[in-house]
């Protein structure tokens, strides 16, 4: 039941929308349609969603797209209204939901300022008051007596996010506003939510940067195929929404992926975890795994792991300088790799194991079968390795 305190209330809430399962594309088609005989499906988009957002929290939506993700949010604008359930608000609302709502693309920047302004309620006066602020924030001094439909997707983002910032309300909704800006601007926004949670702003901010979840959100909820998952600390969730992008799982594979076949001498049949078998790990643990396979000939051969993080091998090595392995034809085997974490930045990682003959030829290989996070706040500057580093003062003396 929602307290005194209690900014948003979401009860019970489902939205479902009728849609067209056939084109319309003759004046007959639609006559018939206009009849009755068009033929539609229901797509509920949110079922059942229940929770609370508090005064001053900075709170985190996160899913996977297509989850629900942006309904809720668009409900919560007040533009779709629930199918079934409540929707309370207590207190006014900006939402930041798609870049270019509000904006005329064939009015200058300096224009849409005033447009944009009045729309979120602001006066004219309190528009002219703010107008240099806006623009130094957007850093678009330049540009402002240029139409709007000359500017790039990220000059847009920048404009629509320092205007909707100057808005005195309540609650600000944020849809994915870094996702446009270039880094300076991203860092601009960071020293900003650094201030709205010094503020004690209530903010609902949606974004697949797990980073900024953990960052600066309070509370935060997971949302995955139209239902809430889960509900709670911005670490858990954050967490629980990296391991969702994992999918399939390794643990719901039945066989490795792509190592079979007549060109593979290598059949590998089963890798697995050994010891701590939690996919949340930090940079003091150390990963065991153990790779069962049966070598059809009795080719010498050497075994190799690359370690992937967002698509690129950040790590390798190979069994080469420590056995070297002879089965006979038709025995299986089993090797054991012992990978500390040391040095890993935090961040989602895969493990990909390969055996080569001595003419480094592939012979076989087992992709993304572990898997697991590195916990803890990513940096805020690239990077996937953390060196300890030291830099020394020098003096400069002049002539």
């Amino acid at each position: 039941m929602p307290t005194s305190d209690t900014i948003i209330s979401v009860e019970n809430v489902t939205k479902t929308f009728i849609l067209p399962t056939e084109k319309k594309g003759s004046l007959k088609q639609h006559l018939i349609s206009f009849g009755g005989g068009r033929k539609t499906k229901k797509f509920t988009a949110l079922n059942n969603i229940s929770f609370e957002i508090k005064q001053g929290e900075f709170f985190g939506i996160v899913g996977r797209n297509g989850s629900g993700k942006s309904t809720l949010l668009k409900m919560l604008a007040g533009i779709y209204q629930p199918t079934k359930g409540k929707i309370k608000i207590n207190g006014k609302l900006t939402p930041f939901i798609e870049l270019g709502i509000g904006f005329n693309p064939e009015l200058t920047g300096k224009e849409n300022i005033f447009l944009n302004g009045a729309i979120l309620g602001l006066t004219e006066k309190q528009v002219i008051d703010l107008y240099d602020e806006i623009v130094d924030f957007a850093e678009l001094k330049k540009f402002m007596d240029l139409k709007l439909k000359n500017y790039s997707s990220g000059m847009q983002v920048r404009l629509a996010f320092s205007i909707a910032i100057r808005a005195q309300t309540d609650i600000l909704l944020l849809d994915e506003v870094l996702a446009v800006g270039d880094e300076n601007f991203q860092q601009k926004c960071f020293r900003y939510f650094d201030q709205l949670k010094k503020s004690g702003r209530t903010v609902i901010l949606v974004t697949h940067d797990m980073s900024t979840v953990k960052k600066y959100c309070t509370r935060a909820i997971l949302i995955d195929s139209s239902k809430l998952l889960l509900n709670g600390k911005p670490e858990m969730i954050a967490n629980e929404y990296s391991l969702s992008m994992f999918e399939p799982s390794a643990d719901k594979r039945s066989s490795p992926e792509s190592n079979s076949g007549d060109d593979k001498l290598v059949d590998i049949k089963e890798v697995s975890r050994i010891g701590n078998t939690d996919k949340v790990l930090t940079v003091n643990d150390v990963v065991n795994v153990k790779v069962r396979y049966l070598l059809k000939t009795s080719t010498k051969h050497y075994c190799g792991y690359s370690l992937i993080r967002d698509g690129i091998s950040v790590a390798e090595h190979n069994s080469t300088e420590q056995i070297t392995l002879n089965p006979k034809k038709g025995n299986n085997k089993s090797v054991e790799l012992i990978m500390p974490l040391v040095n890993l930045q935090p961040g989602s990682y895969e493990l990909n194991i390969a055996f080569f003959d001595f003419n480094k030829q592939l012979i076989g290989y087992s992709s993304g079968f572990i898997k697991f996070i590195i916990d803890g706040e990513d940096p805020t500057r690239g990077g996937v390795l953390k060196i300890d580093s030291e830099w020394l003062t020098l003096e400069v003396h002049s002539r």
